[in-house]
């Protein structure tokens, strides 16, 4: 498990990853930055923010987890 070399799926993930950003920064400058989003604006926010301190909150209670090192994989 000391050996670590570059393989495929890691590449094909890493372009996957970079795809799905692309086409979010392409829907977000097409729906919202080009076009006015009237109605959908304040949701959108709304839902982004949730989203945000969801994710944040797991972030968090996972660094701060004493077993986070202790499965197999580490």
């Amino acid at each position: 498990m000391t050996d670590r070399s570059l393989t495929i799926e890691g590449l094909l993930g890493t372009g996957v990853v970079v795809v799905l950003a692309a086409l979010g920064v392409y829907g977000f400058t097409t729906g919202y930055l080009l076009e006015s989003p009237d109605r959908l604006f304040a949701p959108s926010v709304a839902t982004l923010g949730i989203v945000v301190a969801v994710v944040g909150t797991l972030v968090l209670l996972g660094a701060r987890s004493k077993r986070w090192r202790q499965n197999p994989y580490w």
